[in-house]
This record gives C-alpha cells, sequence and structure tokens, in this order.
C-alpha cells in the first residue's frame, strides 16, 4: 500500500475536488434506490398500483406494465435528487473552495494526496444554525476515491477536523449524512459521533423515506473559548 499526504487544499486541486466529490456522491445512487424499494409503504404502494390496474384493465400484464413504469419513476426521481445535490454543491461551496473555506479563521478544506493524485478531501466551517455556531464547527464535503478506501485516508481526514476545532476553542463538531452512507456512519461512529438528529429535506424525500442523519462528537479539552 502506498503511502499518503494529507495537506491544506490549493488552488491546483480545484478540478480534483469538484470530480472526487460529484463521483463519491452519485455512487450513491444504487443504494438510494434500493432503500426505496426496501420501504414497506413503497412495497405496499406498488402492490396496490398492480392490483388497481389489473382489475381496471383485465390482464395482469397491464398491472407488471404499471408497476415497471412505476419503478423506472422511482429510479429518475433518485437520479435527480442525487444529480441535483451535487450540482448545488459545485454552483456554491465547491465552485468557489479558496473563497468559501480559506479566508475565515474558523474554516479549512484538506485534500489526501496520493502520487500527486488528490484522492481524498474533507472540510470544515461554521453551521448555518445560529445556537451551533457559538459551541461547534461543521465537518463537510467528506470525500475518498473509491480506488484507495480501506487505507485510513477517510480517518485521518476526520482526525484533522477534529483537531482543527479543538485547537480553535469549540466544544463539538458536528456532521449531516444520509441514511443510505452506511460506511461514513460507521467511520463517524468509530471517531467518536453519536447520532443526534433525522429529517427530511423536503416532501418528495419523505415520501420516499429517506433522511438526513445529524451527527455530534463533544471534543474534551478544549483549548480555548472561541472569540465572538
Amino acid at each position: 500500500m502506498a503511502s499518503y499526504r494529507i495537506r491544506q487544499y490549493q488552488d491546483k486541486d480545484f478540478d480534483a475536488v469538484r470530480t472526487l466529490f460529484a463521483r463519491g456522491m452519485l455512487e450513491h445512487m444504487p443504494a438510494g434506490y434500493r432503500h426505496v424499494l426496501r420501504s414497506a409503504r413503497v412495497q405496499l404502494e406498488l402492490l396496490v398500483l398492480f392490483v388497481l390496474v389489473r382489475v381496471a384493465g383485465g390482464y395482469w400484464l397491464l398491472g407488471l406494465g404499471a408497476v415497471a413504469l412505476a419503478l423506472v419513476a422511482i429510479w429518475l426521481v433518485v437520479h435527480s435528487y442525487s444529480t441535483s445535490y451535487v450540482q448545488q454543491a459545485l454552483s456554491t461551496d465547491l465552485a468557489d473552495v479558496h473563497g468559501t473555506y480559506l479566508r475565515s479563521p474558523h474554516s479549512c478544506f484538506w485534500v489526501a494526496e496520493v502520487g500527486g493524485a488528490v484522492v481524498g478531501m474533507v472540510a470544515v466551517e461554521p453551521p448555518e444554525d445560529p445556537a451551533e455556531r457559538e459551541v461547534a464547527l461543521e465537518l463537510k464535503r467528506m470525500s475518498v476515491s473509491k480506488e484507495h478506501r480501506g487505507w485510513g485516508i477517510s480517518g485521518a481526514l476526520c482526525g484533522e477536523v477534529l483537531r482543527f476545532t479543538r485547537a480553535r476553542g469549540f466544544g463539538a463538531v458536528v456532521l449531516s449524512t444520509s441514511m443510505v452512507q452506511v460506511a461514513a456512519q460507521r467511520l463517524y461512529e468509530s471517531q467518536g459521533f453519536r447520532k443526534v438528529g433525522a429529517t427530511s429535506p423536503g416532501l418528495l424525500a419523505s415520501l420516499l423515506c429517506f433522511q438526513i442523519f445529524r451527527y455530534r462528537c463533544d471534543l474534551p479539552g478544549r483549548a480555548a473559548a472561541p472569540p465572538h
């Protein structure tokens, strides 16, 4: 196994970071689709659809066709939701990584490098919630290329965020991850994070039984109170 190093983001990393993030997020589409299909509510709705079309049309093939169309529609919804999330990130903070994460004393962006290539990334910044801003920083944009998972890179990137946060006097790190990102959940829990909440990011997500989990890691022995 080749060695890796973690360093602060540089402008030359712009394209690599955006590509790494997009690929990492879009990898979760099949898992999201499978999660929707395993939902008892969705399975019941598909069964009801089959029965109604079968009764109305008189042919069981019509019922199967309706279910097949519904499955295609669900995939298109999952695909649209995933690509919209990626596009939003690429057009906001990842459109100006330096300006977003490297101009404030309470934010930063790191990359993991192997053989000169960027294979991992993570960021930290103040949370959007005003109440959390007083006591915590937020871990964001964690991603490691598929070929380099299992090297300990994710844990090392997470450690950078925890050390950065503690050094600036904050008492906790918070983050959000989707319910289908099981490997990420295991990583965060191994680093001391605990789940503190779950929400659906919209009506469509609620209908698809999709949730975003909120995690928090309390840091012992913080250095000092953060400046106001």
